[in-house]
């Protein structure tokens, strides 16, 4: 599986570990930057190219995003065609679901293909078993979620 990963300075630190750590578990990682610190750069410069390359091969792909809240960096991301972004930025005590959970159903329901972290809620290793989850859970393929994604799918104004 082909994981495409970029982040604005805010993610900057995480993303070199997260690299080494996809890459030591054998996942083909294309870095899309930020390939340095800088205080002053802007998360779409980084996240487009990873949202665009997960839109055009969205069956093999998955992209991980990260970003100070990973809001903004969804945002953009889910402007692209066959994209279903979404954010983890920590458990929230508001919560009910257990935070496995929430990531699970991003998966198995919703067929999310490219996951958008909050920096500045995750510790490295929170990170780390987050995204290790996530891409070991498989879409469920379930009627009614295809059903649903087919009608998100449709959405073309």
């Amino acid at each position: 599986m082909k994981i495409y990963i970029g982040t604005d300075h805010a993610g900057y630190g995480l993303k070199e570990k997260l690299l080494l750590s996809l890459k030591g578990q054998e996942y083909e990682v294309i870095d899309k930057g930020a390939y340095e610190y800088n205080e002053h750069d802007d998360y779409p410069d980084f996240v487009i190219p990873v949202a665009r390359a997960v839109s055009k091969d969205s069956n093999n792909a998955k992209g991980i995003i990260i970003g100070a809240t990973g809001q903004g960096e969804a945002i953009t991301a889910n402007k692209f065609p066959n994209v279903r972004a979404v954010v983890y930025y920590g458990k929230s005590e508001s919560v009910v679901d257990d935070e496995a959970d929430v990531i699970i159903r991003s998966r198995q329901h919703n067929d999310a293909n490219i996951l958008s972290l909050g920096a500045r809620y995750l510790t490295e290793e929170e990170m780390m078993n987050v995204v290790n989850l996530w891409l070991k859970t498989s879409y469920s393929g379930d009627e009614r979620h295809v059903r649903r994604l087919g009608k998100i799918d449709q959405i073309h104004e």
